[in-house]
This record gives C-alpha cells, sequence and structure tokens, in this order.
C-alpha cells in the first residue's frame, strides 16, 4: 500500500464494528497484515471465532474489562485501556502490520480510559503507509479533523427498541 489514510466510523447507529471488521476481512483477503485493538470489549463474539482462524493475517487483542457505557471506568478499566494504548502504539510504529483498528477508541477517550490527545497523537505517528481505523461513538472533533475519511452511523430503525436482544451470529 502506497498511502494509508485515516478512517473514523462513529455514530449512534449500528455497524460501526462490523464494518471496521469487514474492512480486516477485506485487507486480510488481498494479503495485508492487519492488527484490531479491541478497546473496552472483553468478551469474545461469534467474529473471534473466524478471525481466530485468519490469525496469520489478523490479530486481536481486547484491552477491555468489559462495557461502561454510562458509568464511571474504574482504575482497572483505566489501566487496562492505556496499557492497550501503549502497546498499540509500538504496533503502530513497528510497520509490521498495513492496517490498524483501533475499535471503541473514540468511547474509550470519551469515558478518559485514554485521551483524544493519545488518539491525536497515534494520528500524527501513523506511518505513511499504514492505514488507520478508529471505531467508536463519541468522536471528538479533533479526531474527526484530522482523519481522511469520517463515516457517520445513524440509527433510524432498530428492532432492540421492540425487545429483541443481541443475536448470536448478527450482534455477538
Amino acid at each position: 500500500m502506497h498511502k494509508g489514510y485515516i478512517q473514523v466510523y462513529t455514530g449512534h447507529g449500528k455497524g460501526k464494528t462490523t464494518a471496521a471488521l469487514g474492512l480486516a476481512v477485506r485487507a486480510a483477503g488481498a494479503g495485508l497484515r492487519v492488527f484490531i485493538a479491541q478497546f473496552i470489549k472483553k468478551r469474545k463474539c461469534s467474529e473471534h471465532v473466524l478471525l481466530e482462524e485468519l490469525s496469520d493475517r489478523i490479530t486481536v487483542t481486547q484491552y477491555g474489562r468489559g462495557l461502561i457505557m454510562g458509568g464511571k471506568p474504574s482504575p482497572a478499566d483505566i489501566k487496562a485501556a492505556q496499557d492497550g494504548y501503549a502497546e498499540v502504539k509500538n504496533v503502530l510504529l513497528s510497520k509490521e502490520y498495513d492496517v490498524v483498528i483501533l475499535d471503541e477508541a473514540n468511547v474509550a477517550a470519551h469515558y478518559g480510559l485514554i485521551t483524544v490527545q493519545d488518539l491525536l497523537a497515534l494520528m500524527t505517528a501513523k506511518p505513511k503507509n499504514v492505514e488507520l481505523v478508529i471505531t467508536g461513538r463519541y468522536a471528538n472533533k479533533k479526531v474527526i479533523d484530522a482523519a481522511d475519511l469520517v463515516t457517520e452511523m445513524r440509527e433510524i430503525k432498530h428492532y432492540h427498541g421492540q425487545g429483541v436482544h443481541a443475536r448470536r451470529g448478527i450482534e455477538k
């Protein structure tokens, strides 16, 4: 890849992580190496089963202790995210990967697990030929302004409001 860009997937609608995972599979299919850093998340979902089979091209590491939506992060939550940030910085600068995905990093910044300045520092440090993808609602305006591509997922209608819980293979 001659030039890598910075993509941000944000908004309150469904599909941010799903879009990033689709890009990861497409990149791996093209022979690119992908690193996925999942902030906040700690549980294994259906996609992890397949991603483990693609582990020669896609590496997934989780730096979370679980969802904190609306809650206050614990010191352990903050430490997990900051340890993840340090590792991701090394991964990004190693040039070992062609695509680096920071899943839920916008949410991590919003809740103070990492800082917006941390995200901006990664965006600035990104090697020229690495594609950087940042997902999660609450993308900060500075992150949006520094990105090359920003997609906002907007919920128009969702069956969760009718009592449908996350389904295996679809939402989890």
